[in-house]
């Protein structure tokens, strides 16, 4: 037995090896590569960051476009996966049927069918709220549009995630015991059953916002410049700073990830153990 227990643990390091040197070593080449100079070494492409154009405004709106992502999705899959535990479950199969088809349309199709609609709309209809509403979602200091896109392709990670996060619980004998103490139904969801699905919404929001800092097809083809794009345009000229800033994109994702579980753990450490 504890010869067993030693291959195991000896096979366990070697695959956090492998693993942590196909992680650490691209890392570390990268950051070579962005401080590397004739002369030796230097933190130009670093220390130039701040002050290169469009790198704070393109930052600035991905992180913007990341949290209403993040609640646009929690908004619309929570009540509707909740609802559907309590009050209707055929409705189940619906929804992972539209949350899923997300995984069968490319990001170029997605947002070819985005432009297609945006440009809909004859020049007589230029002074209808129609009209208007397209041309607003499609500002470039916040496009909606992007939001749109970016919800319909986080809809199968989130789903996922939530759909796991419910599976575990009870929600209607939950619901049902908050409902015989005299709680109200949206008291009893948001009081009850949310709490207990801490998890999963974390788990959710953690994907989504990770799909939408690197998301680059579909803000590239509507013509927008978030961070991923900006990367891309940066690296045309400039390869040391499009490397370095490649890297700090992903410390930025890895430090808001680390947020979101931190959050939890802080929560869970919180609540009061049962008795």
């Amino acid at each position: 037995m504890a010869q067993l227990i030693s291959r195991l643990r000896l096979w366990r390091g070697a695959v956090l090896l492998v693993a942590g040197l196909y992680f650490v070593l691209p890392m570390a080449a990268s950051v070579y590569f962005s401080i590397d100079d004739p002369k030796g070494f230097t933190f130009e492409a670093y220390t130039g960051l701040l002050g290169a154009p469009g790198f704070t405004d393109s930052l600035w709106l991905t992180l913007r476009l990341a949290l209403v992502t993040v609640l646009v999705v929690l908004v619309l899959l929570v009540p509707a996966l909740i609802a559907a535990r309590l009050g209707t479950p055929r409705l189940r199969a619906v929804l992972e049927v539209i949350c899923t088809l997300p995984l069968v349309v490319p990001p170029v199709a997605l947002t070819a069918g985005l432009i297609g609609v945006l440009r809909w709309g004859p020049d007589h209809l230029m002074d209808t709220p129609l009209f208007q509403t397209f041309v607003f979602v499609q500002d470039p200091k916040f496009p909606i549009v992007l939001v749109v896109a970016y919800v319909l392709m986080s809809l199968p990670l989130a789903y996922r995630a939530l759909d796991s996060g419910l599976r575990a619980v009870d929600v209607r004998t939950l619901v049902e015991a908050a409902r015989n103490c005299g709680a109200s139904w949206p008291r009893a969801v948001v009081t009850v059953v949310l709490p207990n699905l801490r998890g999963a919404l974390l788990n959710a929001s953690f994907l989504t916002l990770a799909l939408v800092l690197g998301e680059f097809t579909a803000a590239s083809i509507l013509g927008y410049q978030p961070f991923a794009v900006w990367i891309y345009s940066v690296g045309n000229s400039q390869a040391q700073m499009s490397v370095a800033v490649s890297v700090l994109s992903l410390l930025i994702t890895w430090v808001l990830l680390l947020l979101l579980a931190a959050a939890g753990r802080e929560r869970r450490h919180r609540t009061p153990a049962r008795p």
